[in-house]
């Protein structure tokens, strides 16, 4: 038979993998190498060569968009329907599965799948009936900890509490929405994969028609499974079944959520006579950016080894940029993105990629400021997230408290008791008399009209916020920020959360505040009788969003590392290598093999880029309130030199002194004799008082001074406003 348009497209690694007749095979496949293209090869190569029936096929990857495009081109490669063959995701082949055997999983024909925000608001509810408190025992943590024990399999029966009160009381919550949801027919996201798996292992007949017709299961993205859904491949598969993974365990970064890079490695030891092969061309990126992302992933411990390579050109080199700090680091990044569009460039065609959310806020805002359309992929822009919006609205009904959208949206936020009953309560007596919220609640107060509860708790609410405008009243704008955080009790309202989105929460609020103490005046503003809380207020609701692109615009991508994987852009920027950043400081403190994840997130992001890589580093920059003097990332220092090209600052800007380290020590600081101060120079300015230069930016009327004062810190000063004196 003729298979020349199967093999035809193929390089050498890729036939072997797509032919191979071992009963088992594991392709580990680097970024870029066409991993997709040899799952869906060895689909057709199936069906077409080895004449096996579609039926017999089993193809599973992870999101419903791959799914999608799996079956797609899988179609146009047959050149026939794909109609029987089984492609999905884990979770729809398992929901597949239920409602074909609802009876034998236990379950009512018509059961309910809960998504997520369902899934929390259950548990608060029945949490709320059981009589916990809710501050104790919140929803959110519940639904983690339920979920984390699904993934691994675990009934509540099965958990080891090993007499821990904690534990024990998590268990207790797990048991009781269990039995709320058996009885309601009720099944989430976790309790798919859990309940398809314990459908085959507690129904011996079903499992052995299941292996019978299923001879033949395809995973896609295989180092990004989790405990169960090995644990169902391994129970589908059995002694009769033929196992094709395609993975990467060098770009395994979902640890977080449960998966285990161990799966690729434990592959071939719990099956026989796997045949592993290697695509190590890639077709992506140029020989600079993957040799250096090559020597960089080599220091990670237990891999099972592969070495990208090209048979395209060498490329430019790898462009380092040493940032005097983050707002240095923006503009840098947005001035290299004006000359590429500036050549003829797409904006789309570049990507700015970063360890945390936090950090889109200063390259929103220097896009915005040169009118270059951005998109934040797979997220909100800084100004439209939830717990910015919270603070913010905060600082608003201090300024203004007859601002009922800010009313609004922080009464019980966080929680303090005011149910939507009291609130409806306001707005009627606001209605009513034709005043504001506020003083609908004042006077609500004053005339007996809340009784009971709903009066204690409104009138805590607006003590706190007169406590807010009494103590907040003379203090920096930054200060101010820093202040409606800790009286609203912000950060332990979200430290309810998951992990993960309790620090990307707290890293936005701090983030916040920086905004606020680098805030300088706007000279219009200013001149419009503003207040600096006006307008940064102004400015932070009139930014939200504006030049953000559409998805079919021409604009220029910001994304996490994460939400970055199975992308590719020409011109990639890598910003923030500093140690504490990235890596990220809890995967330097913490065991686990949270440092080698990090590194494999470093090595991602470096393979995205396809012909030029900038990677970026600020020496100083401004966290959780303050400044401080940055490492360089340890990940720098991983990269051979001979494929790094340093960048250095253009004159005109005064540098802070940093410690030698193995990068920073082959610079050498510029200073310009002409500017007005210089590095270490003492001033006074009239509220801030003595203080030291510690840089200079900027030319002419935009010229800024960084200015170190004893009393109210750090703080970046706009030349023509600043009336600094020399102090000495």
């Amino acid at each position: 038979m003729d298979v020349s348009h199967i093999l035809d497209e193929l390089n050498e690694p890729q036939r072997e993998a797509v032919t191979s007749d071992a009963p088992h095979a594991l392709v580990l496949a680097g970024a870029g190498s066409g991993k997709t293209r040899v799952l869906i090869h060895r689909l057709a190569w199936l069906i077409q060569v080895q004449h096996e029936s579609p039926l017999s096929v089993l193809a599973v990857t992870f999101t419903n968009k791959a799914a999608g495009e799996m079956r797609e081109r899988a179609q146009q490669l047959l050149e026939t329907s794909t109609r029987p063959l089984w492609i999905g995701t884990f979770h729809s082949i398992a929901h597949r599965l239920l409602r074909m055997h609802w009876r034998e999983a236990g379950l009512p024909e018509n059961f309910q799948i809960l998504d997520a925000d369902d899934q929390q608001r259950l548990l608060r509810r029945m949490i709320r009936e059981e009589g916990y408190d809710e501050n104790q025992w919140p929803a959110r943590q519940a639904q983690w900890f339920i979920n984390a024990r699904k993934d691994e399999g675990q009934r509540p029966a099965a958990i080891e509490t090993l007499d821990n009160p904690l534990t024990e009381t998590w268990t207790q919550i797990y048991r009781l929405y269990q039995d709320y949801c058996d009885r309601a027919g009720l099944v989430d996201f976790a309790e798919l994969l859990l309940r398809a798996h314990e459908l085959w292992l507690h129904n011996d007949d079903l499992l052995a028609h299941y292996r019978q017709r299923l001879q033949h299961i395809l995973v896609d993205e295989f180092q990004d499974t989790n405990t169960i859904q090995y644990a169902w491949v391994r129970l589908l598969a059995g002694d009769t079944g033929s196992v094709f993974v395609v993975g990467d365990d060098d770009q395994s970064i979902y640890g977080w959520r449960g998966a285990r890079v161990e799966n690729v490695r434990q592959f071939t030891r719990d099956f026989p006579h796997v045949q592993t092969v290697r695509l190590e061309q890639n077709y992506r990126s140029t020989g600079n950016i993957l040799s250096a992302a090559n020597a960089l992933i080599a220091n990670n411990e237990g891999r099972l080894g592969k070495n990208l390579w090209t048979a395209g050109s060498d490329g430019d080199p790898i462009r380092l940029y040493s940032a005097y700090n983050e707002q240095d680091e923006a503009r840098f990044v947005v001035s290299q993105l004006e000359q590429w569009m500036s050549e003829g460039r797409r904006a789309d065609e570049a990507a700015i990629v970063y360890r945390t959310s936090a950090q889109s806020r200063l390259f929103e805002e220097h896009l915005r400021r040169q009118g270059v359309p951005y998109r934040v992929y797979g997220g909100l822009r800084f100004f439209e997230r939830a717990e910015v919006k919270d603070a913010l609205a905060y600082l608003r009904l201090v300024l203004n408290p007859n601002d009922d959208a800010a009313f609004e949206r922080v009464i019980n936020t966080p929680a303090r008791g005011i149910g939507q009953k009291t609130v409806a309560t306001l707005r009627l007596q606001a209605r009513e008399s034709g005043l504001p919220l506020w003083q609908a609640a004042r006077a609500g107060l004053e005339q007996g009209v809340l009784t009971g509860r709903a009066r204690t708790t409104v009138q805590a609410f607006v003590e706190l916020i007169l406590a807010m405008r009494e103590r907040l009243g003379d203090w920096t704008l930054g200060n101010q920020m820093q202040g409606v955080i800790d009286m609203s009790n912000l950060p332990s309202h979200y430290e309810k959360e998951s992990r993960e989105k309790m620090e990307a929460r707290l890293e936005n609020l701090s983030e916040l505040v920086n905004a606020a103490d680098s805030f300088v005046l706007p000279a219009d503003d200013e001149e419009a009788g503003m207040t600096v809380l006006q307008s940064f207020l102004s400015r932070a609701a009139l930014e939200a969003g504006e030049t953000q692109g559409e998805d079919w615009e021409d604009c220029v991508q910001l994304m996490t590392l994460h939400s970055a994987k199975g992308l590719e852009f020409p011109l990639v920027f890598m910003a923030g290598l500093e140690d504490g950043l990235f890596p990220h400081q809890r995967s330097v403190q913490e065991s686990g093999g949270r440092l080698e994840e990090e590194r494999r997130l470093c090595y991602v992001g470096m393979t995205r880029a396809m012909e030029n890589l900038y990677l970026s580093y600020a020496e100083v920059r401004r966290m959780f309130g303050s400044e401080s003097y940055a490492r360089p990332s340890r990940f720098l220092d991983e990269m051979p030199a001979e494929h790094l090209q340093e960048i250095r600052p253009r004159a005109g800007v005064a540098r802070p002194f940093v410690r030698s380290t193995p990068v920073a020590a082959r610079r050498s600081a510029v200073a310009d004799p002409s500017q007005p101060y210089q590095h270490g120079e003492r001033v006074r300015h009239q509220k801030f008082g003595e203080g030291t230069v510690v840089s200079f930016e900027g030319q002419g009327e935009h010229a800024r001074v960084q200015v170190n004062f004893h009393e109210a810190g750090a703080k970046w000063l706009v030349l023509a406003y600043a009336k600094l004196e020399r102090s000495g």
